[in-house]
């Protein structure tokens, strides 16, 4: 890995359970500073479980117990004087189906904002502004803020919810399975704003869209069976992997 990147989330020896079940085991991961790192695998292979570790949403489900330690700049996200509405602050997260709030366009960011203890209305307005550039979609809300964001295409919705994550400044973007609801030119839109959202913030992204993972990822990891089989730079993950079970799921064998 590039010495010059530095860690910004590390999972170290993860094993996670739904009741009796393992739904991962023995995952260590480290995701950089400024780079985009894809979570790819078949369904039921433990992406989605693994990605929701990262700012402790898994918490909030009944019956499930985590042994080993995540790190969010060297500081154990789940030790007990770590306030989970923090991490959860500074650890954005994008669902794979839109779900914007409703109400009107311009207040799906404001009352993001709102809640998060801020009031001043210039500073909530220029804030609002700002979210919609970064997510690319200013140019197409400007002139309809006060529209209800349900009116919005599936793209734009998601584009919303990305700027809804944005206004409250988080230093990591989790994805998860984000263009799995798009077309293809609502996919290309948001696989370019990644590729934009890269320079100020750290991604994971998980997808089963492998050429996605291709087209956005400086990293892979190949989750099967609730076990990490490799991780590595993406183009060495797709071009050369050393294990014979990600070769089988990059060349369409299973999944």
């Amino acid at each position: 890995m590039d010495n010059q990147t530095s860690v910004k989330i590390k999972a170290q020896d993860v094993n996670f359970f739904y009741g009796k079940h393992q739904a991962l085991k023995n995952i260590k991961l480290d995701v950089l500073a400024n780079q985009v790192t894809a979570i790819i695998g078949p369904s039921g292979c433990g992406k989605s479980t693994f990605i929701r570790l990262l700012n402790r949403m898994n918490e909030l489900v009944s019956n499930t117990v985590l042994t080993g330690r995540i790190y969010l700049d060297g500081q154990d996200i789940f030790a007990s004087c770590v306030d989970s509405v923090e991490i959860r602050r500074r650890v954005g997260m994008v669902f794979q189906k839109p779900n914007p709030f409703p109400k009107n366009i311009f207040e799906n960011i404001s009352y993001a904002l709102e809640v998060n203890g801020i009031k001043n209305k210039q500073f909530v307005e220029e804030r609002v502004i700002e979210s919609f550039k970064k997510a690319a979609l200013w140019d197409e809300v400007k002139d309809r803020l006060h529209d209800s964001a349900l009116k919005l295409s599936g793209g734009q919705q998601q584009r919303l919810c990305i700027a809804r994550c944005l206004a409250i400044k988080p230093e990591v973007i989790l994805f998860d399975e984000p263009c799995a609801s798009l077309d293809p030119i609502s996919t290309r839109k948001i696989e370019e704003l990644i590729l934009e959202l890269k320079k100020d913030y750290t991604i994971a992204i998980v997808t089963h869209n492998m050429q996605q993972a291709a087209r956005v990822s400086n990293y892979t990891g190949f989750f099967l069976l609730g076990e990490l089989i490799e991780f590595d730079k993406t183009e060495t993950i797709f071009k050369s992997p050393k294990d014979q079970r990600t070769e089988d799921y990059i060349t369409g064998r299973f999944g």
